[in-house]
């Protein structure tokens, strides 16, 4: 049982009444940049449970966003990690692969769950070393649902 020190008493294994402390692992404690991001995917997931996404108030109709990430995005699990993150924010659209060895996403939702899913976008996951991202603005297709292509 770890102490107030945070170590951890261990019996010696030759049997003796020595006791050994070794060091238990702490917690990390999130960046503050990805508690943001973590509340902004939360507020996004909470819209769409809530049926919010379907009725959004006037001037926070839905938004279209292409976005496309330069770097080493390609053979990392780039677009495995991004629909998985697509799917948390409550966003649409699709996520590929482009010949430049760059990945292209379109994504389309409500403008607070877009935004999120375009902040994790420019961090990816760990094995992905993203150098730069473009985003342009489209108008909405009206999509459902998020996929893989290409």
């Amino acid at each position: 049982m770890p102490t107030s020190t945070g170590r951890t008493p261990r019996r010696s294994p030759s049997g003796g009444g020595a006791t050994r402390w070794t060091r238990t692992s702490a917690r990390r404690r999130p960046t503050p940049a990805a508690t943001t991001d973590e509340l902004r995917v939360a507020r996004a997931r909470r819209a769409v449970q809530e049926g919010h996404v379907e009725s959004t108030p006037e001037g926070s109709a839905p938004v279209r966003r292409i976005v496309r990430v330069h770097g080493r995005v390609q053979g990392v699990g780039y677009r495995m990690d991004a629909a998985a993150a697509a799917s948390r924010c409550g966003v649409a659209g699709t996520v590929r692969n482009l010949l430049d060895g760059s990945v292209e996403a379109d994504v389309e939702g409500p403008p607070e769950a877009v935004e999120a899913m375009i902040a994790h976008l420019r961090r990816g996951p760990s094995t992905a070393r993203v150098d730069g991202v473009d985003v342009r603005r489209d108008a909405p297709r009206g999509a459902t649902g998020f996929r893989i292509a290409g």
